[in-house]
């Protein structure tokens, strides 16, 4: 790590923004797993994030001399536990990590499947993808260090990956999913409905068509994507195609679920898979005037509104916000759940909205222009 970051944050007015210095820091230096030997040194050239999941990318150094490309995935398998106990059972010592990489170079495009082992150090299974496992000329691996390498071992040598794992730097992304090893420990024996952990249920939306709620624009995908990608920009969110929605968000018996094309809004879409965490978007909604996003609870999540333009309603739990006791009290129906009590608060541009987990919440244009505001989701 560069020695600046600990000047940088020992400065008063940096206390509060430690975190944008604090990547370097993430990478546990210690815990890699030839760092056993002072004879190896990591240089770690991007870190990114997903559930339960760190994939590190950079370069292994022996003696000085660089000699390998490095991808270390870390998981902690929070998912994977859940469906292994659904089904009476617990992980072993180790589960299988399927990867594929798409490096610059899209004709070194590959994937491969490798074994992660758990490892208390870092409370997460781990495993490193070196290009190589040969020393350089001249010198020979550390008698430490060389009984963790091999197939199936902590550090390891895919070679249908090694290609794009000698040029480190040219992956730009990554897809991974994860599933139980085949047998079950310690028995061995064999399961008969291996779980994978695929970023199940998941999907991203794209304005594949203009057809309100259509299906086309629902993309469901199998596989965790990390993307090295350093920044996104975008010169102006409204040039971005929007996903049109008929009566979002509502059963159709809600009183403001309307026939055909009246209660249409749209989203686009800026950032999804992008993002690091869990059930993440970044989107700017527009509504029309006179048009409703229905009222919904949010669990296991939280959603951020931030209004940009327009006026309107929106609609929250009675009681999730204690500083609005006074606002007038309208039954709302639920999407999903029924009728419920719900304060309404009149918004426009600047109010802002954040939704914990286990809140409701809803919006209504009832001004005479296109009400406009961006949102944020998150899994805690």
């Amino acid at each position: 790590m560069d020695p600046a970051f600990d000047d940088i944050q020992t400065q008063p007015e940096n206390e509060i923004f430690r975190v944008v210095f604090f990547p370097d820091r993430i990478y546990h230096a210690r815990y890699l797993s030839a760092t056993r030997s002072p004879r190896y040194r990591y240089d770690v050239d991007e870190v990114r994030n997903g559930p339960d999941i760190l994939a590190a990318k950079g370069s292994v150094y022996l003696d000085g001399r660089r000699f390998a490309g490095v991808l270390r995935v870390e998981y902690r398998a929070g998912r994977l536990v859940e469906l292994a106990r659904e089904r009476g059972r617990t992980l072993g010592m180790s589960i299988n990590v399927w990867t594929r990489v798409h490096p610059a170079d899209t004709s070194l495009t590959a994937d491969a499947t490798v074994t992660a082992r758990y490892d208390p150090l870092v409370d997460a299974y781990a495993v490193e993808m070196w290009d190589t496992l040969e020393p350089p000329d001249g010198t020979s691996h550390d008698h430490r260090v060389l009984p963790l390498m091999g197939a199936n071992a902590p550090i390891t040598r895919p070679p249908a990956l090694a290609p794009a794992l000698a040029d480190i730097r040219g992956v730009r992304r990554l897809e991974l999913a994860f599933s139980e090893v085949g047998r079950a420990s310690p028995t061995g024996a064999l399961l008969p409905d291996v779980q994978w952990d695929n970023n199940f249920l998941r999907s991203y939306q794209a304005p594949n068509t203009p057809e309100p709620s259509s299906s086309q624009n629902t993309v469901s995908v199998l596989n965790y994507l990390l993307d090295y990608q350093r920044a996104f920009f975008f010169p102006n969110a409204s040039d971005t195609l929007p996903v049109r929605y008929r009566n979002a968000m509502m059963d159709e018996d809600n009183p403001d679920a309307v026939p055909g094309d009246a209660n249409v809004l749209e989203m686009r879409w800026l950032l999804q898979r992008e993002l690091g965490g869990d059930l993440v978007f970044f989107h700017e909604v527009t509504i029309p005037p006179g048009v409703v996003e229905g009222t919904h609870r949010h669990i296991g999540s939280e959603e951020l509104y931030y209004v940009v333009s327009g006026r309107g309603r929106v609609y929250l739990g009675v009681d999730d916000d204690p500083t609005l006791a006074s606002a007038p009290t309208v039954t709302k129906q639920i999407y999903g759940i029924g009728s419920r009590p719900c304060r309404e608060v009149s918004v426009g541009p600047g109010s802002t909205l954040l939704t914990k987990s286990g809140g409701i919440h809803g919006i209504r244009n009832d001004g005479d222009e296109p009400l406009k505001f961006v949102a944020f989701l998150y899994q805690p």
